[in-house]
């Protein structure tokens, strides 16, 4: 299964990786091979997370 990858959104600090900083139209994760929780991506892909808006979404491809 090929690994899916993210379109940041809004531009955000991810308080779980280093304060790490993404910018609208970054990819996420930085690096693309790093494992991200699959509860981590819940947090971003939707509005439950310390920012309440959607911060990343899925890349069709």
């Amino acid at each position: 299964m090929a690994k899916k990858k993210y379109e940041v959104l809004h531009k955000f600090i991810d308080l779980e990786d280093k304060n790490k900083v993404y910018n609208a139209g970054d990819t996420f994760p930085k690096p693309a091979n790093k494992k991200v929780a699959h509860d981590r991506i819940l947090d971003l892909t939707t509005s439950d997370n310390k920012r309440g808006k959607v911060l990343i979404k899925e890349i069709e491809e």
